[in-house]
């Protein structure tokens, strides 16, 4: 009780604080895991943490895991190729940073205007979207899960305001994805860096904007500090999904209970993710406000609209790429005219109310 009582009051998990501590085991495999963050990074770095203390708990110690951040062992556009070669057994990232391995992938971490977390899981876990997942990665010999979710996030920091369409054009701004798309034709210039030169990256004006993630992320960088305006909606990221990245034959050597361990510390991971995100975004926020002064800015809703239409378009080509990126989008966008349908009579008709 003693040690449950400390790691709550430090900051840990309440998912890692309730497990009982692994003593005195033998490790029958020891394990790298590879993160596209910076180390211990709060949120993204942490989760990796959180999913490897949780394999290693419920494992009872037969698998022991070091996690490795971003630069330690690969740089962090390289986590996909570690695993795929087996220089590491796991990986901590974003599916949209391996659309030069598949474009396809983009449509498993975040659609513009697409799926919230809330749905994106849905969809992986009872719409199908995992077994496709599957399918799509398995020629590389990995096999993906979901282990985390940022929930909607903010549209990112700008160093010029944003009033009206236009003022998009020649925008040198980071955003990944099918995002990054977007802003290109809408006259933007993309570019797309690790999160831990970001900071820099505005500072000397190698960037006029960026998205990050949200409050909670955003201040642990610092980036109040070298952009004036923080804008919202994040229509590009509405729920981006973090995926872990397993080796297929370091999987399959394992027996099957612990195969379902690390399987089922995925799920784990990716609801406390989206937990800890809900719960301290707008603490973070406050602050940012507060005591910084940041100002948040709406986009106008003319500039929305135009990134929707941009926003269709991009999807709807990048579905014509090939077979597998026409069935993703017909499963993911059909489950999203399903969704929607329902919650228009749940989720946002109970906001409305509860706004009255």
């Amino acid at each position: 009780m003693k040690r449950r009582s400390f790691m709550v009051a430090v900051g840990a998990s309440p998912l890692l604080a309730a497990m009982p501590t692994v003593t005195n085991a033998k490790a029958e495999f020891r394990w790298k895991m590879v993160t596209a963050w910076p180390k211990n990074f709060p949120g993204l770095g942490t989760n990796a943490n959180l999913l490897a203390q949780m394999i290693n708990t419920m494992s009872g110690g037969r698998i022991k895991i070091k996690v490795y951040g971003a630069k330690e062992l690969v740089p962090a556009f390289e986590v996909f190729d570690a695993v795929s070669k087996g220089v590491a057994e796991l990986g901590h990232s974003g599916a949209y940073y391996w659309k030069g391995k598949s474009a396809t992938t983009q449509f498993f971490s975040a659609v513009p205007f697409g799926l919230t977390a809330q749905e994106m899981n849905s969809w992986l876990y009872y719409g199908g979207g995992m077994e496709l997942w599957r399918e799509l990665y398995q020629p590389f010999g990995i096999i993906p899960a979901a282990t985390g979710n940022s929930g909607v996030q903010m549209a990112g920091w700008f160093n010029r305001e944003i009033n009206s369409f236009e003022d998009l054009s020649g925008l040198k701004m980071r955003i990944p994805g099918l995002g990054g798309e977007v802003l290109r034709r809408a006259g933007g210039t993309t570019v797309n860096i690790p999160g831990g030169e970001l900071f820099t990256a505005l500072q000397t004006g190698t960037l006029d904007a960026t998205e990050w993630v949200g409050p909670y992320n955003d201040l642990a960088f610092g980036l109040h500090k070298v952009a004036k305006y923080y804008y919202y909606p994040g229509w590009h990221e509405p729920g981006s999904t973090m995926e872990c990245l397993i080796n297929e034959e370091a999987f399959n050597s394992l027996p099957k209970d612990l195969q379902e361990i690390v399987l089922v510390a995925c799920k784990a991971a990716n609801l406390d993710m989206l937990s800890e995100y809900t719960a301290r975004n707008n603490q973070a926020l406050k602050t940012l406000v507060d005591k910084h002064g940041v100002k948040v800015m709406a986009l106008p809703d003319d500039v929305l609209k135009k990134l929707l239409v941009l926003s269709d378009d991009v999807v709807a080509e990048l579905a014509d790429s090939d077979a597998m990126a026409r069935r993703v989008y017909d499963s993911v966008m059909g489950f999203k005219e399903q969704v929607s349908a329902w919650h228009e009579l749940s989720e946002r008709a109970f906001l409305r109310a509860r706004a009255l």
